[in-house]
């Protein structure tokens, strides 16, 4: 298995991954829409994405978008999809790409990578522990819907 930095070659696949994603999170199946968002992402250079490819078959992807610590006056990294397919999954996958993932924060010399996840996603919150992340128990999240 390989974990390859998608470009507008990769669209087509990451477009299925994507929008199978987008359904696991109760979306209505949208590949034209998905296909749009995901091409100005990388034409704008706006995300990172990386898929897991076995052979020729892409097993995952996740999808990382930059931002930045005013306080600390440097860049973060937030991981924003992290998806498996049901056949490749408790395989390694979401690890390798996790730890590509990191290793992306490290060559942009980030201060660190953000995520968030399901409180009821036990399996997701056991694999980002063992892999070292920290939940944070300092701050809130708050939401203003539009």
């Amino acid at each position: 298995m390989k974990i390859v930095r998608a470009d507008a070659s990769h669209l087509k696949v990451v477009v299925l991954l994507f929008d199978t994603y987008r359904q696991f999170y109760k979306q209505r199946a949208n590949p034209g829409t998905a296909r749009k968002f995901l091409r100005e992402r990388l034409k704008r250079d706006e995300s990172v994405i990386f898929l897991a490819i076995d052979g020729n078959e892409a097993m995952g992807f996740i999808q990382l978008y930059p931002s930045f610590d005013s306080v600390a006056m440097q860049r973060i990294w937030i991981l924003y999809d992290l998806f498996v397919t049901p056949k490749a999954r408790r395989r390694g996958v979401a690890t390798l790409l996790l730890k590509r993932a990191r290793q992306l924060a490290v060559d942009t010399k980030a201060k660190t990578l953000v995520l968030e996840t399901a409180t009821n996603n036990r399996p997701a919150q056991k694999l980002y522990k063992e892999l070292g992340w920290k939940r944070d128990v300092k701050f809130y999240r708050y939401l203003l819907n539009l």
